[in-house]
């Protein structure tokens, strides 16, 4: 009886919601903008797939209550931007067998596809430095999250108080078997990290996600993630 409940209840979540979980793509020319959503939070990234210079991210929560809405946390561009409320007046969203296409504005996206495995948005809760594990507060204003969904990964440093950006990176990325590898698309410290794959051992434990690899740099990596809640 449990089980058709959570059954009938996440289906209605998903179909009042279909960004939930999604990843989409809008290409004009070389420049290439990535849209990341959970069930609240989303990311916007753009970068130039010729020379490999990333070129802005954006996000925040997103909202369907009263038409389609976003809540900015972090702004690459504009710090200034952090906290306002943009409104969409167009936004159309199609999917249909696990493809669809997505109209904002009158951008044209297309969906991304790919597994559910890890698939929401992630804080940093942990990390190993000097062989020691130093957890975190996850709901401090300085935050690192990570956001998967539709075969795609973006990563992103930010303080919520001090309106700071401070860094992201993001591309495609597979989870088998415990094997997780990241694809690096763009990169806002170091565009000579594009095209790189990075592989991790991974395992969920108690709801948190424990990762273990080595950086872009070659250094060992160590990392604790808790599924973001508010």
């Amino acid at each position: 009886m449990l089980s058709s409940f959570l059954y009938i209840f996440f289906n209605l979540i998903y179909f009042s919601n279909p960004l939930v979980n999604t990843s989409w793509t809008y290409t004009s020319g070389d420049i290439k903008e990535v849209r990341i959503y959970s069930d609240r939070y989303f990311v916007v990234s753009k970068y130039n797939t010729e020379n490999n210079s990333f070129i802005s991210a954006v996000g925040g929560i997103y909202s369907f209550n009263e038409g389609y809405s976003e809540i900015l946390e972090f702004d690459s561009s504009d710090s200034t931007n952090v906290g306002d409320t943009v409104f969409y007046k167009k936004v159309k969203v199609n999917v249909r067998n696990d493809s669809g296409k997505m109209s904002l504005d009158g951008m044209k996206y297309i969906k991304n596809i790919g597994d559910i495995q890890l698939a929401g948005s992630w804080l940093m809760s942990g990390i190993e430095r000097r062989g020691e594990m130093r957890m975190r507060d996850v709901n401090r204003p300085r935050k690192t999250m990570k956001m998967l969904a539709g075969g795609r990964f973006q990563w992103i440093a930010y303080d919520t108080s001090k309106k700071g950006f401070y860094g992201t990176g993001g591309g495609t990325y597979t989870a088998v078997r415990g094997n997780y590898i990241e694809n690096i698309e763009f990169f806002s410290r170091d565009s000579k990290t594009v095209g790189k794959s990075l592989g991790f051992d991974f395992e969920i434990k108690d709801g948190d996600w424990h990762h273990r690899g080595f950086s872009s740099k070659g250094d060992p990596k160590y990392e604790i993630w808790t599924q973001r809640k508010q």
